[in-house]
């Protein structure tokens, strides 16, 4: 099958197989390797990235599903070599440790915040659907809180 996919802004025309998972095609086929895989079962939320500004689960979605759309990875969060508010709101309170689940939780994260100033809650909801076992997740609440500032 033929995808055409536009990766944070750089269009994409690919012949791919029809079973192909979205994140193998991101992380092999066009070596975009910040989606990172853990469960393959859509239950770690590693794997997030936005089709068409929504949130995803990639190793849950066939390539071949988002021909014609517009994917964002944690590779496009950084614009001119500088962090995005969100990433540089991780850095400084220390919300990454062993790094697994971050590229996944910053995407879901990112399109929270286009929505508005989220509350404490609505992140929390948010971390739900992400596992991470280095932080005990109160330094990504704040981080994310502090990037909606």
């Amino acid at each position: 099958m033929r995808v055409d996919v536009v990766v944070n802004g750089r269009r994409h025309v690919e012949d791919v197989e029809p079973r192909l998972l979205l994140s193998d095609f991101l992380r092999h086929t066009l070596g975009l390797t910040g989606t990172h895989v853990g469960c393959e079962h859509g239950v770690c939320g590693a794997c997030t990235v936005r089709i068409d500004g929504v949130a995803v689960r990639s190793c849950l979605t066939l390539a071949a599903q988002a021909d014609g759309a517009e994917i964002a990875t944690v590779e496009g969060l950084a614009q001119n070599g500088e962090l995005s508010p969100l990433q540089a709101a991780f850095r400084a309170h220390h919300a990454l440790q062993c790094g697994f689940c971050t590229p996944g939780i910053l995407m879901a994260a990112s399109e929270l915040l286009e929505d508005g100033k989220p509350t404490r809650e609505q992140v929390v909801d948010l971390l739900s659907g992400h596992i991470c076992r280095c932080t005990g997740y109160e330094p990504i609440v704040e981080a994310i809180l502090a990037a909606a500032e």
